[in-house]
C-alpha cells in the first residue's frame, strides 16, 4: 500500500509541475497551442509509464520460471531450467554416448496434475505435481516408505543408459530415492522384497553419497560399492546419467563420473524391471522426472562411414534453445574422432524436432540446433568447417508419430549424414 500510494503521489506530482509550467509560458496562441499539445504527449507517456509500474503484476517464482514459454510449444530434450553451462570441455568424463534406439521416456506430460501417473503402479501414495523451479510434470514420492513400479517390462539390452531428473526433498531422512533394476521372471506387477526378483542392481541416491549392491538370490553375497563425489543437491534439479554395460555400470552427475563399478551387476543378469523405492524411516522422498532409457555406444565410424547416416539422441538442448549442453561431450567426441581419421570425409548435421509448436518455429530451432552442433564441432574438436554442411527440417520428416511422450521423444533427434 504504501509503494502504491508513492506511485500515486508522483502521478500527481507531474501533473501539478507539468500543469504549472504550461501556464506561465507567455507566446502567441498558436505557438502556445504547440508547446500544449507538446507537453500534454510528456504528460501521457510519463503517466502511462508510473501508472503501469503500479499495476504490474506479481509474478510467482513458477509464473518468473515459465515466462515467455508456451506449453503446446515447448520442444524438450531436457526440462530443468539452468543457468550459463560450463564449457564442453569441462564434461570431458562424459564419455557415455546414447544410441539410436529410445527405449522408454516418460516426462507425465500425459498425466493430469493430482493423479497417480498412468504407466506406473505403487504400494505407496504418489501423485503428479509442477514445481516452481523447473519446468513441467513431476512424480512425486509423497511417502518415507514405499515402492513406485514402472508397469511395463522392459527388454533391456546388455548395454544401456538411463537418464532421469530428481529433486530431492529437504525434509526427512538421508535417502532422496533407490533406484532398482531387476529381473522378474513370474508376469507380477509388484514384488515388495528389498531385493526383487530373481537378481538386480541397486543404487541408493543418497544426500551425502552413493550406495549400491549387486544381488543374485542364488548367491549369499552382495556386491557393494559406494562414493562421496558430487552427491545430489536438496531443492535443486539434478541429472543422473546411468550407463550399464553387461556387468559394469557407471554413474554421471555434476560435470563428474562419480562411480565406476566393472563387475557389480551378477554374471547372466538380464534386466526386465524398473522401480524407484523409498526405504523404512531413511528416506526424504523426491520428485521425479524426465525418465529416458536409450541403447548405448552405437559404431558410429559404422554408421557414419559404411551406411552413410547416424541418429543421435546424445545431443543435449535446454527447452526451446539451441546452445548445446556439456553432456553431449561423449557424442560429439565420438563424431569428431570419426572425422579425423577419415579426413577427406564431409557431413550434413540436420536437426529435427516433435510436432508441439508452431511449424515455423519448430523449423527455425531445427536449423540453430544443427548450426550449434556444427559449432562445438569446430571449436571444442577442430574440424574444419568447410566438411560440415547444416540443415533443419523442423517437424515434417518424424519418424514416430507424435502421440506418446517415448515418440516424440524419438522425432526429436539430431542426425549426421555423409555427403
Amino acid at each position: 500500500m504504501k509503494q502504491a500510494k508513492y506511485n500515486f503521489l508522483t502521478i500527481a506530482f507531474i501533473f501539478i509541475s507539468v500543469g504549472v509550467s504550461a501556464q506561465i509560458i507567455s507566446v502567441p496562441k498558436v505557438v502556445e497551442k504547440k508547446v500544449t499539445n507538446k507537453i500534454n504527449k510528456v504528460i501521457d507517456r510519463k503517466a502511462g509509464q508510473v501508472v503501469d509500474s503500479v499495476f504490474k503484476p506479481v509474478e510467482t517464482p513458477n509464473q518468473q520460471n515459465n515466462k515467455n514459454i508456451s506449453p503446446s510449444a515447448v520442444n524438450k530434450d531436457t526440462v530443468p531450467l539452468s543457468g550459463n553451462q560450463p564449457g564442453l570441455e569441462a564434461y570431458s568424463k562424459y564419455d557415455f554416448v546414447p544410441g539410436e534406439k529410445v527405449i522408454l521416456f516418460d516426462d507425465f506430460s500425459q498425466d493430469a496434475v493430482g493423479d497417480f501417473p498412468a504407466l506406473w503402479t505403487a504400494n505407496a501414495p504418489g501423485e503428479i505435481n509442477t514445481l516452481n523451479i523447473a519446468l513441467g510434470k513431476w512424480f512425486n514420492f509423497n511417502n518415507t516408505e514405499g515402492n513406485y513400479f514402472l508397469l511395463k517390462r522392459i527388454d533391456f539390452p546388455k548395454n544401456f543408459i538411463i537418464e532421469f531428473d530428481i529433486v530431492p526433498k529437504k525434509t526427512g531422512g538421508r535417502i532422496a530415492a533407490g533406484l532398482i533394476l531387476y529381473n522378474e521372471s513370474k508376469p507380477i506387477e509388484m514384488d515388495n522384497n528389498p531385493h526383487p526378483g530373481t537378481n538386480g542392481l541397486i543404487i541408493s541416491i543418497e544426500k551425502a553419497n552413493w550406495n549400491t549392491l549387486g544381488y543374485k538370490t542364488s548367491e549369499s553375497a552382495l556386491i557393494t560399492g559406494s562414493s562421496t563425489l558430487n552427491p545430489v543437491e536438496q531443492e535443486k534439479v539434478n541429472h543422473v546419467i546411468i550407463w550399464v554395460q553387461n556387468r559394469r555400470w557407471r554413474i554421471y552427475h555434476k560435470m563428474a563420473k562419480v562411480l565406476d563399478m566393472p563387475t557389480q551387476i551378477y554374471d547372466g543378469t538380464k534386466f526386465n524391471r524398473l522401480c524407484f523405492r523409498l526405504s523404512r524411516g531413511a528416506s526424504c522422498g523426491s520428485y521425479i522426472s524426465n525418465l529416458r532409457i536409450t541403447d548405448a555406444s552405437p559404431d558410429m565410424r559404422s554408421k557414419l562411414i559404411t551406411e552413410g547416416k547416424m541418429v543421435s539422441y546424445g545431443i543435449y538442448f535446454d527447452v526451446n534453445k539451441d546452445q548445446v549442453k556439456s553432456e553431449s561431450y561423449g557424442t560429439l567426441k565420438g563424431i569428431a574422432d570419426v572425422l579425423a581419421e577419415n579426413a577427406s570425409v564431409k557431413i550434413k548435421i540436420v536437426g529435427h524436432t516433435d510436432a508441439d509448436g508452431s511449424d515455423a518455429a519448430n523449423l527455425d530451432l531445427s536449423k540453430r540446433r544443427a548450426m550449434a552442433v556444427k559449432n562445438e564441432l569446430v571449436k571444442t574438436f577442430g574440424i574444419d568447417a568447410a566438411r560440415i554442411e547444416t540443415d533443419g527440417k523442423g517437424e515434417v520428416q518424424p519418424i514416430a508419430p507424435n502421440d506418446t511422450p517415448s515418440n516424440k521423444a524419438l522425432n526429436r533427434r539430431v542426425e549426421f549424414l555423409k555427403l
